[in-house]
């Protein structure tokens, strides 16, 4: 099996993990916080989220990149300068958006004064983070251990101690605190790949120029993915917001699955320079993407409304709304994460993932203006759908010598067919059962049997690897 697919099988199972524990966390928390408080909670973290931004600065990407060229240098000696060269300028913007956040939330944000103090625990763990060490060495097992980990005992911990809708304090405190520890495990591991050593000034500051470049889209790309969640809060109300939150948390889930892909392929790309291998692993990273987010697709257009109410409780009933909204953002989602992480970012073309995202935001910001203060949740869904698609169109005009949408179309077009096949299976399983429980698992169920049953071949012998097996038991 190559060494991409391998790393991806264990994003993939961390996937699988992340999307389970909320399976079974989000639907007591929604019932014992409560739409307000859930809005509370998404609207304050919205905001120390900015300044988490500001402190990874664009590192996350420069430097798995950075890394990654570095490693094949088989030297400790230049990756350890190479790491605290980065890492010291992180520490540096970390500690400056410390005292910025806690002036700000004092002065701007004092309704919510507890909560922001909590979050201060946020933003120390993104001072620490060093997860684009381990993307650069291409160690995803380490992160992925790491963080199921403390995923499990983050679900213990609320299930024992938030017991009421008083305690928003309390839950904030357990996901934050469980962040920050994910962190310090890292520089524990770390000690084996890298030690802390002296840099000149002029070589930390070197790599601002190039950070800022790649935080301009990433702080782009949070106001069309977050902002929404700010201005929904700040001019709806925390209830709406609250609906809108529990939605995303859903269709986050294959986004994630999407980003696994992009983060595997990221360092793998910055080391090919060869333009045929650069487009073939291009467009199978774009054929293994469509295959698995295309079921999601259509399984959300399927079960989304009924999901939503089985899920988080009759007060959520609007995010089954919003759900069927999102739900196309995950196919514009998918393409353009394709087209950063393997064509633009480790191609340096990082002129064009700027100015997309920049396109992105404006389009989000402007819609969200315009269509919130009228119609709520809905017009903050039209102002990402909106902007997720002028991403993707943007970077697609782009790189039309490495990816036409003719290519795209002709690689989805097979699995938008047997995602078409699988929703009239599922909807028909649907008519069929009365109570709402049992019904989304016969359709689940359902969903994986028929979905896989259309691709085996694919999924076994091309991403797998497994070998055919000949009519004579030979291989």
């Amino acid at each position: 099996m190559k060494k991409e697919n391998k790393n991806f099988l264990y994003n993939i199972v961390y996937q699988v993990f992340i999307f389970i524990i909320p399976l079974i966390s989000t639907p007591y928390v929604s019932r014992i916080l409560g739409a307000d408080n859930i809005g509370i909670y998404s609207y304050t973290y919205s905001i120390v989220y900015y300044f988490m931004l500001a402190t990874m600065l664009g590192i996350n990407n420069y430097g798995a990149r950075e890394i990654a060229k570095i490693s094949t240098l088989k030297s400790k000696e230049k990756l350890s300068y190479s790491f605290c060269s980065m890492y010291y300028l992180q520490l540096f913007t970390g500690i400056i958006m410390l005292l910025a956040y806690n002036v700000i939330s004092i002065f701007f944000f004092n309704k919510y004064n507890t909560i922001f103090l909590v979050q201060n625990l946020y933003l120390i763990s993104a001072i620490l983070d060093i997860n684009w060490l381990f993307f650069g060495l291409e160690k995803f097992k380490v992160t992925i251990t790491r963080n199921m980990i403390i995923k499990l005992i983050s679900l213990i911990l609320i299930f024992m101690f938030v017991r009421g809708k008083d305690d928003l304090v309390i839950y904030t405190f357990i996901l934050s605190l469980t962040t920050l520890a994910s962190q310090l495990y890292l520089w524990l591991v770390a000690r084996k790949d890298i030690r802390l050593v002296k840099v000149k000034i002029k070589d930390i500051f070197s790599n601002l120029k190039p950070c800022i470049i790649l935080f301009i889209p990433v702080i782009a790309y949070s106001i069309y993915r977050v902002m929404d969640k700010t201005m929904l809060g700040a001019i709806s109300g925390t209830t709406a917001l609250g609906y809108y939150e529990n939605a995303e948390k859903i269709i986050n889930i294959p986004i994630c699955f999407i980003n696994a892909l992009g983060t595997v392929m990221l360092p793998s790309m910055s080391k090919v320079s060869d333009e045929k291998e650069i487009k073939d692993k291009a467009f199978q990273a774009l054929k293994l993407s469509m295959c698995i987010i295309t079921p999601m697709f259509f399984g959300i257009l399927a079960i989304g409304k009924t999901f939503s109410l089985v899920f988080f409780g009759n007060e959520f009933r609007d995010s089954g709304i919003i759900l069927n909204y999102l739900a196309v953002t995950i196919i514009f989602s998918a393409i353009s994460n394709i087209i950063r992480t393997n064509l633009l970012i480790p191609r340096g073309k990082d002129k064009i993932y700027v100015t997309s995202t920049m396109i992105g935001a404006v389009i989000n910001f402007l819609i969200n203006i315009l269509l919130i203060p009228k119609f709520g949740y809905v017009g903050a869904c039209i102002g990402t759908i909106l902007a997720e698609f002028s991403v993707m169109a943007y970077q697609l005009i782009n790189v039309k010598e490495f990816m036409r949408v003719r290519e795209i179309i002709n690689i989805s077009i097979e699995y938008v067919i047997k995602g078409i096949i699988m929703f009239a299976a599922i909807i028909l399983v649907g008519m069929l059962l009365k109570n709402d429980v049992l019904r989304i698992i016969i359709q689940i169920v359902t969903a994986v049997i028929i979905y896989f049953a259309l691709n085996y071949k694919y999924l076994l012998f091309e991403f797998l690897g497994m070998k055919k097996i000949n009519k004579n038991g030979g291989i």
